[in-house]
């Protein structure tokens, strides 16, 4: 990235926190598309929930995918959540885990303690007592 991409991706970024999200896709979008993987988070999120423009599921997976894909972890803990409840996407247990696991390797615990509620509940992949617990204690709830 150039030092004016730095610029504008700060810029965006600041721009999204403080809810102004019509700038926030207007500095944003040209990055996503040049596959910078958090503006692609962003303009994801902005998609998935109607900010700043009309809500439209194809662009939100599309870009929460990319992003994904390129490794970044709450691009691929949003994208196992969508899978989990059927947001943007049809409801996939399995690819749910998956990208959930791929974030919780990462180490975010929000990953983390979904993943346990998914082994615990056992419904929409297998019930495993034993991979609750795991994550579980991986995510810092050491009395599971």
């Amino acid at each position: 990235m150039t030092d004016q991409s730095d610029i504008s991706l700060a810029s965006g970024i600041s721009a999204f926190e403080a809810k102004h999200f019509n700038q926030a896709m207007r500095l944003l979008t040209p990055l996503a598309q040049q596959g910078v993987a958090d503006a692609q988070y962003r303009v994801a999120i902005m998609y998935q929930n109607g900010l700043g423009v009309v809500r439209n599921e194809k662009s939100a997976v599309q870009w929460m995918r990319a992003a994904a894909e390129q490794g970044h972890g709450l691009a691929q803990h949003g994208l196992g959540f969508m899978y989990m409840e059927g947001d943007c996407v049809r409801s996939d247990g399995p690819e749910s885990v998956k990208w959930f696991e791929r974030a919780a390797a990462q180490g975010l615990p929000g990953s983390q303690a979904a993943l346990a509620m998914i082994y615990e509940e056992g419904k929409v992949i297998e019930q495993d007592l034993e991979q609750a617990r795991k994550w579980y204690r991986l995510a810092g709830f050491d009395d599971k």
